[in-house]
């Protein structure tokens, strides 16, 4: 057994690297968050869905004005949703670092996540703003704030959070760490995702919006739980 002399000269006990909170389970909360945000806005309205932004203005206005609690709510776990995939974002970069990935693909979930959920917070916000506001405000104001809630919560959220799949998935698939159907998989989404884009130009390119989101949702939890703690090899990407 080295004496406490010899540890000191041969400098500090390396310790393995902390693996954070669960990925797989932070997927879970804000899937859950986002998901409970959109079923009780709906119950709280009566079943009546939330407009498109697209759709009839007087229609739009009624909405708002006649439901501010189910927006509210709404809002609210939007809001909530974004700060577990902030962590997310953080913890998922982290780990690749430390699984020796030193190409891009880190930093690029990092900024695609922190942007997705920053977008998903400041729709929640102005979503909220717009529940508070709605009784007493002119229309066009209301018109506005709905607009400002979309795209921020639609191609402002789904389009980073694109490049969040995108920089697991690519070095998941280069290093091996992630089942090779899972990193093409993530890919494919992020890919609809970054087309989503075409949603502030084109009306029916919004529909992109829905499927980009709920599929990377889900591949954020499956990956979540695949992405391993340790590196067999000790190559680095």
């Amino acid at each position: 057994m080295a004496t406490p002399a010899v540890q000191a000269a041969a400098g500090p006990v390396s310790r393995p690297g902390q693996g954070g909170p669960p990925l797989g389970v932070l997927g879970v909360v804000v899937t859950a968050l986002f998901i409970a945000g959109l079923v009780l806005g709906t119950v709280l309205a009566d079943g009546t869905p939330f407009p498109s932004p697209f759709g009839d203005a007087a229609q739009i206005v009624a909405y708002f004005q006649d439901h501010e609690l189910a927006v509210r709510v709404g809002g609210t776990l939007q809001f909530a949703a974004a700060i577990p995939l902030a962590i997310y974002a953080a913890t998922a970069s982290a780990r690749l670092h430390r699984l020796g990935i030193r190409a891009p693909g880190a930093t690029i979930a990092l900024a695609g996540g922190l942007l997705a959920a920053a977008f998903m917070a400041c729709s929640g916000l102005v979503s909220w703003t717009l529940s508070q506001l709605a009784a007493t405000t002119d229309p066009d104001v209301i018109r506005l704030l709905q607009l400002l809630a979309f795209a921020t919560g639609g191609p402002g959220h789904v389009v980073p959070l694109g490049l969040l799949l995108a920089g697991i998935a690519v070095p998941g698939l280069l290093a091996g760490l992630l089942p090779r159907w899972l990193a093409w998989a993530g890919l494919a989404i992020a890919a609809v995702a970054e087309l989503a884009t075409l949603g502030l130009l084109l009306e029916p390119a919004t529909y992109l919006l829905p499927v980009a989101r709920f599929t990377a949702l889900a591949w954020l939890i499956t990956a979540g739980f695949k992405l391993p703690l340790h590196r067999r090899s000790g190559t680095t990407t």
